[in-house]
């Protein structure tokens, strides 16, 4: 008897799902304006604290990557050879006056034009004071964004870093440009009139992370400090912090790549405005000086500032037996040792050195010394080589 047949029922298919649409992965630039957009709308206080340092954390280790990876990209930049006693970097948006300013302080005939972008390459300029040989630089305007790369800004702010000094100089018809261009420095990793902070981070092996402070600290909890640290992967470290610091400072202490210099703000144009404006504009911005490149105002009290803010000294020097050169002096920057001085002279002056006598800062006069000496503005010394 045949077997009935039996109805298969075609199982029925679900209906493909649809997918989800995928979310737009954010570059780096966007992740960070995300985060500094977070910060704006965060009001600081102790309950916010360890959030904004976590955040700025994240921020600094995107720049950090956004930077690493643009070094391996292939690109023009600025070849600048220091020369002098000391270098000067001017440094603004476009059209606030350097070449004009450049001119001024030195013997440079740079390209001075009314109209953006006038300066396509850097510009060196030789300014004279007090014996000094001052190398001054006009390098290309920044705009924002300069820090991640606009318009060239990276090569520029890389020119910054290897100068003794900055001069940042503000038109007095933009006042805006002053937040705007000390930002732009700031996340480049340039830190004016700043030093390093007093901290030091020593890793291990294991135990996790032990803070320890030497004073009361106010700006940080013990708890967002590690908790930073752990954001740069610090896991197992001893941190020892000697001055009351902020979350900036010791992500600057950890990321280890800062550079610190002096700096002089300038408002320049100050003869295209009234004393009224100008005096409102001083009040937001508290420049250093107000000049007019221009007119040649206040030029001479710039030349004085570059020199002291420098740090730079004279020491006279003295051969065996003759009198000193009081006439010419060496020009070295402040603190420096005989060793500095012996080093600038000659190559082969420290290693045939044998003792040197000081006039001026000594004791007495002709106290024999030997290279770690430190020196003074207008001291004598008398090197002795073998």
């Amino acid at each position: 008897m045949p077997k009935p047949k039996i109805k298969k029922h075609k199982k029925k298919q679900d209906k493909p799902t649809e997918k989800a649409p995928e979310r737009k992965k954010l570059t780096i630039q966007e992740q960070i304006k995300e985060f500094e957009k977070e910060l704006s709308t965060t009001k600081y206080n102790k309950k916010t604290q360890h959030h904004i340092g976590l955040v700025k954390a994240k921020i600094a280790k995107l720049r950090q990557k956004m930077l690493s990876g643009s070094k391996k990209k292939k690109g023009e930049g600025y070849s600048v050879r220091k020369t002098g006693d000391g270098t000067v970097i001017l440094l603004g948006f476009p059209s606030v006056g350097k070449s004009t300013l450049l001119n001024a302080l030195t013997n440079a005939n740079s390209a001075v034009g009314s109209y953006n972008f006038t300066t396509l390459d850097v510009v060196p300029g030789l300014m004279k004071y007090n014996y000094a040989k001052i190398q001054v630089l006009d390098v290309p305007g920044i705009v924002k964004g300069a820090a991640d790369g606009t318009g060239r800004g990276r090569e520029v702010l890389a020119v910054m870093r290897s100068a003794d000094l900055a001069v940042i100089i503000i038109d007095v018809n933009k006042p805006e440009e002053f937040s705007a261009i000390m930002k732009e420095v700031h996340d480049s990793g340039i830190r004016l009139n700043q030093r390093m902070p007093d901290v030091k981070i020593s890793k291990k092996g294991r135990g996790g992370i032990r803070v320890g402070a030497t004073l009361k600290l106010t700006k940080l909890s013990k708890e967002t400090i590690k908790s930073i640290a752990g954001e740069f992967g610090i896991i197992n470290a001893d941190i020892v912090i000697r001055e009351d610091i902020d979350e900036d400072q010791l992500i600057d202490v950890i990321e280890g790549n800062r550079h610190y210099i002096p700096s002089i703000i300038v408002i320049n144009k100050i003869d295209m405005v009234d004393e009224e404006l100008l005096e409102k504009i001083i009040g937001n911005i508290r420049p250093d000086l107000c000049i007019s490149a221009t007119k040649k105002q206040y030029i001479e009290k710039l030349r004085e500032m570059i020199f002291d803010k420098l740090g730079l000294i004279r020491i006279y020097l003295k051969e065996v037996g003759k009198e000193a050169d009081l006439v010419e002096p060496l020009i070295m920057f402040k603190d420096c040792s005989i060793e500095d001085v012996c080093d600038k002279l000659h190559r082969d002056f420290v290693k045939k050195f044998k003792f040197a006598r000081i006039w001026g800062s000594s004791k007495f006069p002709g106290q024999k010394q030997m290279l770690k000496y430190r020196l003074k503005d207008k001291d004598i010394l008398e090197i002795h080589m073998s």
